[in-house]
């Protein structure tokens, strides 16, 4: 059997209790070393298998993962964040389906809400922002014309752009033109719960100055939109707000 488990953004107690208890009894554990925390590897049995996937090619990890699922082995594929947002697996389960191995993919604490937590705030702010687009700039990985990020941002609500940082004059140019304003929020968060997380924010007049003079290129959330102001209240918990578990005082 082989289980897909997201390890969480950073800090290894962000694992789910069920992606946990399946690394303690893996026999073999191939993970992301440029991104997932080693300190993950710990948890592990005595006598388990550990192998970084960095160097290796889909079919250099799907070699390895049918040579040990022959063996009977309980085989962990260790991810960073939540696998299922650009997290390569599709490609990985296709090739599982085709050779009949089974798996299971066990969700993880993405780097965007990490984040958000980071900066204490929320995205989904009453009146300010009810939705959430995740997305990236178009780079060696293509994305469709129609989520160009100039295009995204004119709905003008929270956004969570992964892997762009390196491009952070690009980024503001799109979100400029697309939120039609320059004073919008913007925060920066590197490695996100890491010991070494940073936190940059600014608008989108001034953030990039702010990132380059940090010098982060990579490893880093950028969040945008007016929910990073504290401006407003959630309803739920107002003495005038009635739902199935609680009378209106008013």
């Amino acid at each position: 059997m082989v289980y897909f488990i997201g390890a969480g953004p950073g800090d290894v107690d962000l694992i789910t209790v069920k992606g946990r208890k399946v690394l303690e009894g893996a026999d073999v554990v191939i993970y992301a070393g440029s991104l997932v925390s080693k300190e993950h590897l710990n948890f592990c049995k005595e006598g388990a298998i550990f192998i970084d996937s960095a160097p290796l090619t889909l079919d250099e990890i799907i070699e390895k993962i049918k040579k040990y699922n022959d063996d009977d082995k309980i085989i962990v594929r260790l991810h960073t964040g939540d696998p299922t947002i650009y997290g390569a697996i599709m490609e990985q389960m296709v090739e599982l389906d085709k050779l009949g191995i089974k798996y299971e993919v066990i969700p993880g604490v993405s780097s965007f809400t990490a984040s958000c937590a980071a900066l204490k705030r929320e995205f989904t702010v009453p009146e300010i922002s009810q939705s959430i687009i995740i997305t990236r700039l178009s780079g060696r990985t293509p994305v469709p014309e129609s989520e160009d990020l100039e295009l995204l941002a004119r709905h003008r609500t929270a956004m969570a752009i992964f892997l762009s940082v390196q491009n952070i004059e690009e980024v503001v140019e799109k979100l400029i033109r697309g939120y039609g304003d320059e004073n919008t929020p913007v925060a920066v968060v590197y490695k996100a719960t890491w010991r070494d997380e940073k936190i940059i924010t600014g608008t989108l007049k001034d953030i990039s100055d702010k990132v380059r003079e940090v010098g982060i290129k990579s490893t880093a959330q950028i969040l945008v939109g007016n929910f990073l102001n504290l401006s407003s209240k959630s309803l739920l918990y107002s003495k005038d707000f009635q739902h199935a578990f609680r009378e209106a005082k008013r």
